[in-house]
């Protein structure tokens, strides 16, 4: 998310129109209403999940299995879209690699570079053919397909880049769009991610523009999904099919359903909670919450949103301009509910109120997807 710490400033900020589409051949999912003019990634972006247990452990997990698969000892490796480097520097320092990254919001916050090691480097720049001349023998990219609008281009670039050399790895992570349907999540879609994957258009792109796709799967709650890939030659376009479509296809039918029911039953419930007098408050002060309060128009009815990343504590959501505040901010202005905008997190969350003597009810925000259709 934007870091805005003046409140006017997070309700006026530039709004944008979603319109889904989707592709029956392939699967592919995509906002055509989607300016990248109304972007805006550079130094006051902050998406670091890097302050939660809960996800440093995940990441260190895949970080050793991605290093034992693929041989990484001693190797040269690069991220696309590193964010503040976190997973890049888990890779070098756990396999003895030396790394480079790109992203444009690099600022170097957390000092991750401070021991001098010289294993990593970051570019604070979007990555292109521009860079195509850094080599490397394995390539990832977490978090970031999603943002980019021409995903194929971009594939294809990166498959360019690797060029002659077979023995290059890739591995891409983004939102498992099936899951986002399967919840009815409107929260988990908003500008930013202007293309959605499923397993069929994921593998399909890979393949598409020259890849043999080695596996895919989805960790982390169901929530990530993941292709790893090495090149292959580049078939004919019409030698690719995508499979699975038909099931896609059945649960978009059934997400513009659940959509609308799922906004209506949170707009009640906090309009219930309101009548009762009860302060309700978010867990979570990034683009979920942004997603779900400026979906539900929600003004008063939500006090604030917490978050345990100290870039975030102080700054004002964008359009609706709830303050975040850090976990401390609970024990002056005590919640009754707190909305968990990522369930994984409820048990770091419950040791967080535990250690401030705090006891308020903790919601998920899937808590009524039980109700919703599930079967496609």
């Amino acid at each position: 998310m934007v870091l805005l710490h003046d409140r006017q400033e997070a309700e006026r900020f530039p709004t944008g129109r979603i319109t889904l589409a989707f592709c029956g051949d392939c699967a592919f999912i995509t906002n055509t209403r989607f300016d990248p003019a109304l972007e805006q990634y550079g130094a006051d972006y902050e998406a670091s999940q890097s302050f939660s247990n809960t996800f440093n452990a995940f990441h260190r997990k895949l970080a050793g299995d991605l290093i034992e698969r693929y041989g990484l000892h001693g190797k040269e490796v690069m991220e696309i879209g590193c964010g503040q480097g976190e997973f890049l520097q888990l890779l070098c320092e756990m396999g003895g690699n030396t790394g480079i990254g790109f992203d444009p919001a690099y600022t170097n916050a957390h000092g991750l570079n401070a021991d001098d090691s010289g294993r990593t480097r970051v570019i604070a720049d979007y990555y292109s053919e521009a860079y195509g001349d850094y080599a490397a023998d394995f390539v990832c990219c977490k978090q970031t397909l999603e943002h980019i609008p021409n995903t194929a281009e971009f594939v294809r670039s990166v498959r360019r880049a690797i060029g002659d050399r077979p023995d290059t790895h890739v591995f891409f992570q983004v939102p498992d769009f099936l899951r986002i349907m399967q919840e009815g999540a409107f929260w988990d879609v908003y500008y930013e991610h202007c293309s959605y994957f499923t397993r069929p258009s994921l593998s399909y792109v890979f393949r598409r523009e020259g890849f043999d796709v080695l596996g895919s799967r989805v960790e982390y709650g169901d929530q990530y999904l993941m292709v790893e890939a090495k090149p292959g030659s580049v078939p004919p376009a019409d030698a690719v099919r995508a499979e699975g479509v038909a099931e896609i296809a059945a649960w978009v039918r059934r997400f513009a359903r659940n959509w609308e029911y799922q906004v209506e039953r949170w707009r009640h419930e906090l309009a219930e909670a309101g009548r009762r007098g009860q302060r309700t408050a978010l867990w979570g002060g990034g683009s979920k919450a942004v997603a779900f309060l400026t979906t539900l128009g929600a003004g008063p009815e939500v006090a604030y949103a917490v978050d345990i990343n100290p870039r975030k504590q102080g700054a004002f959501l964008a359009g609706r301009g709830h303050p975040v505040v850090g976990p401390e901010h609970l024990k002056d202005a005590p919640p009754d509910r707190i909305i968990v905008m990522n369930p994984i997190y409820m048990d770091e969350i419950r040791a967080d109120l535990d250690r401030l003597g705090l006891n308020p009810t903790l919601l998920p925000v899937t808590a009524f997807t039980e109700t919703c259709e599930t079967e496609a």
